[in-house]
């Protein structure tokens, strides 16, 4: 770039030399102060005719070169000043159409990041509305005398308060993960083991909503590395979901095999309504929930998370009125989440 500038303002000096030499010298011939023949007086008019044109050239090849750079200059500010949607048309040389497309690619990226913020945001507060409002509520009647002062009045704030803590919970781990510093306690984890106890801290609960929960993890399934506490709470996230969604008279499943690749998979299914069609894809991503989910919608991206920062993957497939199975593919080992590629929000 630098050397092009140079050398079109090289070449518009040289233009506006000659060209002024050749305007004084006609100038002059025209007065009569040096005398010249017709010839000579042709060739320096046509001189000053191609200098004239070469002048032109030369600030439309500058213009050219300006203009992309006011642009750029102009984009900057509107970013600066919070206008994400702010463009440049990639024209120009080839260095001004790079940092063209490098300035629209920020821009579109921050203006993502601006929307998904809201939008986080205003669901975080739709959240947070319930729970409050049922504490408030039962709060204000127990004060005002309208509910007695008794554990059957004090058992929705207790469990309102129960939703507020995960949902903080929920809230903290997404911020780790999303900010790439969700830390792992690494560990050999046996996934038998840990399955047995997750899920039987679920059988009470089952017990009384009069669904089945079956287990089955092969014996000789290899110790995966892992933080034993954050995989503890996929599949209680998975088991939670499951039991939500499924009838009295059905059952969970809870099952653990050693996948193709040479690691774990555990899929935990259910024969419940199963999940919409056209929520399927994005069942995994923040907030995202049906009609009739009691949750915040942030119990599956969670899970999402915390499989991919243990190196894995995790699937989910359903039939409406058949049921839901959901695959978590685990490696044995996996590398820190630093070390790892960065995920595209």
């Amino acid at each position: 770039m630098r050397r092009r500038i140079g050398c079109a303002a090289g070449c518009l000096l040289l233009l506006l030399g000659g060209t002024g030499t050749a305007l004084v010298w006609l100038v002059l011939s025209a007065l009569g102060v040096v005398g010249s023949a017709p010839f000579a007086r042709i060739v320096s008019g046509v001189a000053l005719l191609l200098g004239l044109a070469a002048f032109a050239a030369a600030l439309g090849l500058a213009r050219r070169l300006t203009d992309p750079g006011q642009r750029l200059v102009e984009a900057a500010r509107r970013v600066e000043a919070g206008d994400y949607s702010a463009r440049v048309p990639v024209r120009g040389p080839g260095e001004l159409r790079a940092v063209a497309r490098a300035v629209n690619s920020m821009s579109a990226r921050l203006e993502a990041d601006e929307v998904r913020r809201r939008s986080v945001l205003a669901d975080v507060a739709h959240e947070l509305r319930t729970p409050l409002t049922i504490i408030r509520g039962q709060a204000e009647g127990i004060a005002d005398g309208v509910y007695p002062a008794e554990a059957e009045q004090m058992a929705p704030i207790l469990a309102a308060t129960r939703t507020l803590e995960k949902l903080v919970d929920d809230l903290r781990t997404f911020a780790l993960a999303d900010a790439g510093a969700l830390r792992l306690e690494r560990e050999p984890v046996d996934v038998a083991v840990l399955v047995g106890a997750t899920v039987d801290g679920f059988r009470p609960a089952a017990g009384a909503a009069g669904v089945a929960v079956q287990v089955d993890v092969a014996a000789d399934l290899p110790a995966v590395e892992g933080d034993a506490a954050r995989l503890s709470s996929v599949v209680a996230n998975l088991v939670s979901n499951a039991l939500r969604h499924t009838p009295r008279g059905g059952t969970v499943q809870v099952v653990g095999r050693g996948d193709a690749a040479g690691g774990v998979e555990i899929t935990v299914a259910d024969d419940g309504e199963g999940i919409p069609a056209e929520l399927l894809p994005r069942v995994f991503d923040r907030f995202v929930k049906g009609a009739a989910s009691g949750g915040s919608g942030l119990g599956l991206a969670i899970v999402r998370d915390v499989v991919e920062a243990h190196g894995g993957t995790v699937s989910a497939e359903s039939s409406p009125g058949h049921g839901t199975a959901v695959h978590v593919r685990l490696p044995l080992r996996f590398t820190d989440a630093e070390d790892a590629p960065a995920r595209d929000p």
